[in-house]
């Protein structure tokens, strides 16, 4: 996208807070030193961030970002050095973040259900020089393989008076450090998204990349300079870091809520006077679910991200709770592709191409498709370092995905003759379950590491919640025997939570492909078979 390119107006005329954001920060400016300074002199007192009992204004966070930066440098902590960073929803998340985005070392935000091999490939992978953990986390590090080497500097939030003793804790904040020479291509972050046929991949986020969120988003939500912007999600993940953005951006405020309660997310709507949501497919589905209350439209809030969610959902969510769906598309290594009109005219696709990006659907060979033809979508973005630079350590599958110049998704859509993408399946082996992605091959590796398991094949099975839920077909050792429940107790705090199979299948032979391969699109099609053992049925709970 251009500035000055598809500047609508805002209500009265004046032109939206995203677009003056594109002027107000020329490309060497789009770093979030810069951004904070500026918009800091421009909105001062005005709230930013409200995450619990704490409350920063704008000349506030530009302050806690500086004096951040100051105490990573105090602890040698260089530009490029990378800082693993294992929190929940918690303002010292976003405390450590400002200060790696000043000073040029990157931030590795770990998924806090990690354990064992996955939490271990990223120590690998990444090698932080400092690894800050929330308190009631450290359970989780204690499951990293014994050969990994962890950081020697190691820093805690959260913790309790009984702990603190024996715990170095987060640094109280001081001095304050200048803004580092950072660049817009610099990394800022690198976030591990699953793997597909093998561990995860470290997704290295140029700073240009989360301004471009920043701006892809709002565009699509239409959201206003003064919203409230509303999440549960996890910092953790693209969808909370960037709203984030978007709120710095746009002149607005950021309410970060601990976690997503389907009981509770009306009321603390209501609470913050949220003007805007982010909700996924299973979420919305689950608000729905929620008894009806004469309170179910006594809120503020005027647009709601719905990505992923059924095209069923769209219309009931909006005639009871009056609220549109906004319908998208996007990935840790693209933006926003892709966004639909408010309310969707088309519920449940993909939506339009953003303005600033370019679309392909192509064959095997990269040929591109015509319309109607389902085949791979590929991406990419006219601004520079709008989109990821590749995966951390990996130039191997850097280069598979982004050959040709073209960012490959794995994913097979159908671009329709009215400018309408529709999502059809993966092309690649892996699961989407409740906004998380799953490895179907940590999930495999996992289970195979169980005494009785001779072979394994993880695999998704629909959801009643949309999405998937996560499903092992297995064949045993000879004279072994294997239940569901012991199943879910060997990969508890070896994987996390989300990715422990609801369905387990033991097999007495696997469906084979021509080449000997397990041919998983079988055991798909096959369902939820009569011989399958269901753990929410069974009533077996996770220990988390």
């Amino acid at each position: 996208m251009q500035a000055g390119a598809g500047k609508t107006t805002e209500q009265g005329g004046a032109m939206p807070a995203w677009a003056r954001a594109v002027d107000l920060f020329p490309p060497p400016d789009r770093i979030l030193s810069t951004i904070l300074t500026r918009q800091a002199e421009r909105y001062g007192d005005r709230v930013l961030l409200v995450a619990g009992e704490a409350r920063w204004s704008y000349a506030q966070a530009a302050a806690i970002a500086s004096a951040s930066a100051q105490t990573l440098v105090d602890a040698g902590i260089n530009p490029g050095d990378r800082v693993a960073l294992m929190c929940s929803n918690r303002v010292e998340f976003l405390q450590v973040y400002l200060g790696c985005a000043w000073l040029g070392a990157i931030v590795v935000p770990i998924n806090t259900a990690l354990r064992g091999l996955q939490l271990s490939h990223i120590f690998r992978n990444a090698r932080p020089a400092l690894l800050v953990v929330e308190a009631a986390l450290l359970d989780a590090i204690a499951t990293v393989d014994t050969d990994v080497e962890l950081p020697s500097l190691r820093w805690t939030t959260g913790s309790t008076a009984e702990t603190q003793a024996a715990l170095t804790p987060l640094p109280a904040l001081g001095d304050r450090a200048p803004a580092a020479a950072v660049r817009p291509g610099d990394t800022v972050a690198i976030l591990y998204t699953s793997g597909t046929t093998g561990p995860a991949k470290g997704v290295c986020c140029p700073q240009a990349q989360l301004f471009w969120w920043g701006i892809y988003s709002a565009r699509a939500l239409g959201i206003r300079e003064g919203d409230v912007l509303f999440t549960t999600l996890p910092l953790f993940h693209t969808n909370a870091l960037n709203a984030f953005y978007q709120a710095i951006l746009n002149g607005c405020t950021y309410v970060l809520e601990p976690k997503f309660s389907a009981s509770g997310f009306w009321a603390a709507a209501r609470a913050h006077h949220a003007t805007v949501g982010y909700l996924l497919g299973a979420m919305a589905s689950m608000l729905l679910a929620q008894g009806a209350t004469d309170d179910d439209r006594a809120h503020r809030l005027r647009v709601a991200l719905g990505g992923g969610v059924p095209e069923h959902i769209h219309q009931p969510f909006l005639g009871r709770f009056g609220v549109p769906l906004v319908d998208g598309y996007g990935s840790t290594e693209t933006n926003f592709v892709f966004a639909g009109s408010i309310p969707s005219n088309r519920p449940g696709t993909m939506g339009y191409l953003a303005d600033g990006v370019e679309a392909r659907i192509v064959d095997d060979n990269d040929s591109e498709l015509p319309d109607g033809q389902a085949g791979e979508l590929v991406l990419r973005a006219r601004a520079p370092f709008a989109f990821a630079t590749g995966y951390f350590g990996m130039p191997e599958k850097t280069v598979e995905a982004w050959r040709n110049l073209w960012f490959h998704s794995g994913d097979r859509v159908v671009r329709d003759p009215d400018g309408h993408y529709r999502f059809i399946d993966r092309m690649k082996d892996s699961i989407r379950r409740r906004g998380e992605n799953v490895s179907s091959w940590e999930v495999e590796q996992t289970i195979q590491s169980h005494p009785a398991v001779a072979v394994c094949a993880v695999y998704p099975l629909p959801s009643e919640l949309g999405e998937d839920e996560v499903a092992a077909a297995i064949l045993l050792e000879p004279g072994q025997s294997l239940q569901g429940v012991e199943l879910v107790r060997h990969c508890e705090g070896r994987i996390a939570y989300f990715a422990i199979p609801r369905y387990v299948r033991i097999m007495s032979q696997m469906p084979l492909t021509e080449n000997g391969k397990i041919k998983k699109v079988a055991l798909r099609d096959a369902g939820v078979t009569a011989d399958t053992w269901d753990r929410e049925a069974a009533g077996i709970r996770l220990r988390r």
